[in-house]
């Protein structure tokens, strides 16, 4: 038996979230911070700096995206197969300003064969929902964890 196959569910979802950060330059540049991963689920957070706003004084809601999308990358990556977004939509609820910790949870609707759906939901420092993001998976060939 490998030693990926040794490792609880808790444990694979751990060791697939530090394998991922170590790569993904986008997320950490940015400033985010891996707050929580299980399987099928993560949080990220952010803070919102001045570069991120845009020309009324707000948060980019590409900045918005791409927190719920790394937060939807880490859920859905949990289980030690790639997996790789095949859709994504978001509905902005509420701007974001300079200064606000935005959190993305997500979390996992249903995963079928090599499908998946993930609700993330972006809130700000007060808790108050700033976007809604719903991610379809798809599994591609390879794993995170070498065996």
């Amino acid at each position: 038996m490998s030693t990926v196959e040794n490792l609880t569910t808790q444990a694979l979802a751990e060791a697939c979230a530090r394998c991922m950060w170590d790569e993904d330059n986008a997320s950490r540049r940015l400033g985010m911070e891996l707050l929580a991963v299980v399987p099928g689920e993560a949080s990220l957070s952010m803070a919102i700096t001045e570069a991120m706003t845009n020309g009324h004084g707000t948060c980019h809601g590409g900045y918005i995206f791409t927190l719920a999308d790394s937060a939807f990358a880490f859920a859905c990556n949990t289980y030690n197969q790639r997996t790789v977004a095949q859709h994504c939509s978001v509905t902005y609820i509420a701007p974001a300003f300079k200064g606000d910790r935005l959190t993305a949870t997500a979390r996992e609707v249903s995963r079928r064969g090599r499908g998946g759906i993930y609700d993330i939901a972006v809130t700000n420092q007060e808790g108050e929902q700033i976007a809604e993001f719903r991610g379809h998976s798809r599994t591609v060939k390879g794993t995170l964890l070498p065996d």
